[in-house]
């Protein structure tokens, strides 16, 4: 299984240390994902790391930034939002429905489906289908390893994730929510919860 990792979607003090020790930690895909922000801060963050990790960094906003940081892709976050003109490399999209999936699929290098649980970050994207909806949409191949889990993971529901045959585990909520951005400046926590993550999805 693939791990991604999310960003928080707002800046935080810490962040560029955090990331550049993920990154030294074995990190392949990170989703820079500032909803609702100026390029600018995105801009800042990117260029206090190190250039050698902008290809494993996938942007959800600012599109030029992939040009310019030469980043390894690009995400679209809803069925509606349109690639760059003339634009010729990956893309990955999110699904909010598996009726969505398969034209998703057939476009993306990689799907993200959203929400198989209830969402740790964001109290309003609650959980969009039931155990067995997801098994059904196995056996009908719409869930293979193009296809990443979105929504809530934690180290207690990868492993029926993994069952079900999803290629990847999407991560934010589980793992930022071990760093108080406004009180803590420590983020070993993180870090080894991170490290676990590494393990099971191994």
């Amino acid at each position: 299984m693939k791990l991604i990792i999310m960003t928080k979607a707002t800046f935080f003090v810490e962040e560029d240390k955090i990331l550049t020790t993920l990154f030294e930690e074995g990190l392949e895909n990170l989703h820079l994902y500032k909803p609702n922000s100026e390029p600018v801060y995105s801009e800042r963050l990117l260029t206090l790391l190190s250039d050698d990790y902008y290809k494993r960094i996938t942007v959800h906003d600012h599109f030029y930034l992939r040009e310019e940081f030469d980043l390894k892709s690009i995400h679209l976050d809803t069925l509606d939002t349109e690639l760059p003109y003339g634009y010729r490399g990956d893309f990955s999209c999110t699904c909010r429905s598996l009726d969505q999936l398969q034209e998703c699929k057939k476009k993306a290098s990689y799907v993200f489906l959203q929400n198989i649980f209830d969402s740790q970050s964001n109290p309003n994207d609650t959980q969009s289908f039931t155990e067995e909806d997801l098994r059904t949409a196995a056996k009908k191949g719409l869930i293979d390893r193009h296809v990443y889990a979105l929504g809530g993971l934690n180290l207690d529901n990868i492993r029926m994730v993994r069952d079900l045959g999803f290629g990847g585990a999407v991560i934010c909520g589980d793992l930022w929510n071990r760093f108080n951005i406004h009180q803590e400046q420590d983020y070993k926590d993180l870090i080894g919860h991170f490290k676990k993550w590494q393990k099971a999805v191994n």
